[in-house]
């Protein structure tokens, strides 16, 4: 069965900043635009930054342990490829990133051992990328 692209919107409460963010730093082409919204092509998939006033989940971040880490809530992202989310994490590192969680490899020699890294957008948005080295692990047990 062929993936289906998901819609996402999100709320951002500078939306230039953000704009600049997702446009640069992951070089998502846009789409559709206004003065309060932008479409991006993230990944395959059509994610949409809403300028709205900071958000309580924006202003104090949640967490869950996951793994031995904070894993911030809530948070979205996208499985890449292996060799994609590698070159991510080191065009991102040497952009300087600041990360929430730095790449590294969880639940590594068991099920569903991945790849993975946290970041924030300007907005406080939490963002997370993920790699399986076998896809087939993605809904491991």
């Amino acid at each position: 069965m062929a993936l289906s692209p998901f819609h996402l919107a999100i709320p951002v409460h500078d939306l230039p900043a953000a704009r600049r963010f997702y446009g640069e730093t992951f070089g998502l082409s846009e789409g559709r635009s206004s003065d309060q919204w932008v479409d991006f092509d993230f990944y395959g998939h059509q994610l949409v930054i809403h300028e709205h006033p900071q958000t309580p989940s924006q202003e104090n971040a949640h967490t869950n342990p996951v793994d031995g880490h904070d894993v911030p809530i809530p948070h979205f992202g996208i499985v890449l490829e292996w060799q994609e989310w590698q070159a991510l994490a080191d065009r991102l590192r040497a952009r300087g990133t600041d990360f929430v969680i730095e790449p590294h490899i969880r639940f590594q020699g068991q099920p569903g051992e991945q790849a993975t890294m946290f970041l924030l957008d300007p907005c406080k948005n939490a963002l997370e990328f993920k790699a399986f080295a076998d896809r087939s692990q993605l809904f491991a047990k």
